[in-house]
């Protein structure tokens, strides 16, 4: 009897349904699993991207490297401040009373109030010869209303000198468009500046860069400024 259900035609196909079905739950589990192991996977790549962004950027910042120390300049140089000015030497044997001063302003003794002076103020003898501080061509000759005689001396394209307050008399045979060396005669020192006339004799000088006023004793060496302050034939001068 059981023989012959085992060979029925039912018995085999039950059979064959049963085969199938165990094969289909194998295929599943195993797709499950992998889709387990995918998911895992993937989450897990994830994780370590995430991480490799927090990750702060490496920095690129270079430390410089030291720099040496400047040297400071030698006292006993020129404090020559632009190639177009030349080595200068002092116009005039004196002393040093009154500086230039553009910000703050100082008392006039002749005009009894406080103004700016474009220009130093070397006290010496009257008639003390004045000479031009460097190599040039006379650029100007002329009667200031106010600072009496004056003579311009341009020493470069950008640098110029002005001595005023000089006698009537100049230099014999100056004139506007002649070549004076350095240390050349130009004239006398005077009392014509009536802006000044209350001051001692004196030298008013200025000069110009550029165009701009700036302070001649900027321009000096020490040493030469050195003669300006501890000058004696003016102090022997002005004790006679």
């Amino acid at each position: 009897m059981w023989k012959k259900w085992k060979e029925s035609e039912l018995y085999k196909k039950l059979k064959e349904v049963r085969v199938n079905r165990a094969v289909y739950l194998s295929a599943i589990v195993i797709l499950l699993s992998l889709a387990v192991v995918l998911a895992i996977t993937a989450a897990t790549n994830r994780s370590k991207k995430n991480n490799v962004t927090d990750l702060p950027e490496p920095s690129t910042t270079v430390t410089p490297a030291p720099t040496e120390t400047e040297e400071i300049p030698d006292n006993d140089t020129p404090t020559i401040k632009d190639e177009s000015v030349p080595e200068l030497a002092l116009p005039v044997s004196g002393k040093l009373i009154k500086s230039h001063s553009v910000d703050t302003q100082v008392f006039s003794q002749t005009m009894k109030d406080w103004r700016v002076h474009l220009g130093v103020d070397i006290a010496t003898s009257a008639n003390a010869p004045v000479s031009s501080v460097a190599a040039g061509t006379v650029e100007k000759i002329w009667e200031d209303p106010m600072m009496g005689w004056c003579v311009a001396v341009k020493h470069s394209e950008d640098c110029m000198t002005i001595y005023k307050n000089l006698a009537k008399t100049m230099a014999e045979g100056l004139a506007v468009g002649n070549t004076v060396q350095k240390g050349q005669l130009l004239g006398y020192v005077g009392d014509t500046a009536l802006l000044e006339v209350a001051e001692d004799p004196h030298l008013h000088m200025e000069m110009t860069l550029k165009g701009l006023q700036v302070d001649p004793l900027e321009y000096f060496s020490a040493a030469v400024l050195k003669t300006l302050s501890e000058d004696t034939i003016y102090e022997e001068d002005a004790g006679k």
